[in-house]
């Protein structure tokens, strides 16, 4: 089958596309015949070397994947032959990835695709997804009411917090750099879309929620604490999600003195159980039209190096040229 490996760690140009033997599954696990594959910037860091796992040499890097079954091993009947699935959380803590023609995933990290979301939609929806769901619902516990701030709301992670946000009755501000983006962040249900390089972003969301914002969902690799801090309600909550070398100041009086909270995570660390719940909720709004994905561009499995190459300018470097998502096709 053919894949896209590495064989070790390094920039984008370690990476080969070329024919490795197709995986069988085992007990437990299901065969997929992969459609659509996506990019996300923690595929960048494991292949990069910058975040360390344990890594099965050749690694097949990726973490998303959405196809069709094509078989299933032992003790699996959640699922048959000819089943539509999309998954994530693979290429992780020494798990196979997913830029191949055919992929083994153990039953619990795949989903039902719904009849009407496609496969592109599936796979740009699966990361993204389940952490927008994890940190709005399992951490920030965001009600309906309520107002969320959430950096970059075209982005990967921000287009998913804005439209889950407002899908469970919150208002919501954000911000984008170009007028294009912008009116996207409105299309996707921002109430307030703010354009970083020509606004105030602390006027705009202090007139906008003079009583402070209920949840700050941090997309930045570098927080400003303090002024976070300060445009917090009462008991605000914080949540962060970036930034895995950064030691910003907190200004620890003000945030107690509030009551607030602040929730850090990462994705593959949560439990099955609490990713199946993500996904539950992912595969009714997405059916409903509430849930749509932000795809920038669509690419062959062979361009699996240049879709690593942007992702990092634009994650790591900030060029400001992707607009949602990467999605490949094996």
């Amino acid at each position: 089958m053919r894949a896209a490996f590495i064989k070790q760690t390094g920039p984008p140009d370690v990476i080969t596309v070329g024919d490795l033997p197709q995986p069988r599954p085992t007990d437990g696990q299901v065969l997929v015949r992969v459609e659509a594959v996506d990019v996300n910037p923690i595929d960048t860091y494991v292949r990069g070397g910058m975040v360390t796992m344990p890594l099965p040499i050749p690694y097949i890097i990726g973490c998303d994947l959405a196809g069709v079954v094509e078989a299933v091993g032992p003790q699996v009947t959640r699922f048959k032959k000819g089943d539509r699935v999309w998954g994530s959380n693979q290429g992780l803590l020494g798990r196979q990835g997913t830029f191949a023609e055919y992929v083994v995933a153990d039953k619990q990290w795949l989903y039902a695709t719904p009849d009407d979301v496609t496969s592109d939609t599936a796979t740009a929806l699966a990361l993204v997804g389940i952490t927008a769901h994890l940190g709005l619902v399992r951490d920030g516990a965001l009600a309906a009411g309520e107002t969320l701030f959430v950096n970059g709301g075209t982005g990967g992670v921000g287009s998913a917090v804005v439209q889950m946000a407002k899908a469970i009755g919150a208002r919501v501000i954000t911000t984008a750099g170009t007028p294009e983006k912008v009116n996207l962040a409105r299309e996707l249900g921002a109430d307030l879309a703010i354009n970083y390089k020509e606004e105030d972003v602390d006027a705009r969301v202090k007139e906008f929620a003079p009583q402070g914002v209920n949840l700050w969902w941090e997309t930045l690799r570098e927080p400003d604490f303090d002024r976070t801090v300060g445009m917090l309600a009462q008991r605000g909550r914080m949540v962060i999600m970036a930034g895995r070398d950064a030691r910003p100041p907190f200004p620890v009086g003000p945030f107690y003195v509030k009551g607030c909270r602040l929730y850090g995570f990462a994705m593959f660390n949560a439990t099955a159980q609490e990713q199946q719940a993500a996904a539950d909720d992912i595969n009714r709004w997405a059916a409903a039209g509430k849930l749509k994905a932000n795809v920038d561009r669509v690419l062959p499995l062979e361009a699996a190096a240049e879709a690593h190459r942007l992702q990092e300018e634009n994650t790591i470097h900030q060029a400001g040229t992707l607009c949602g998502k990467i999605v490949l096709k094996p």
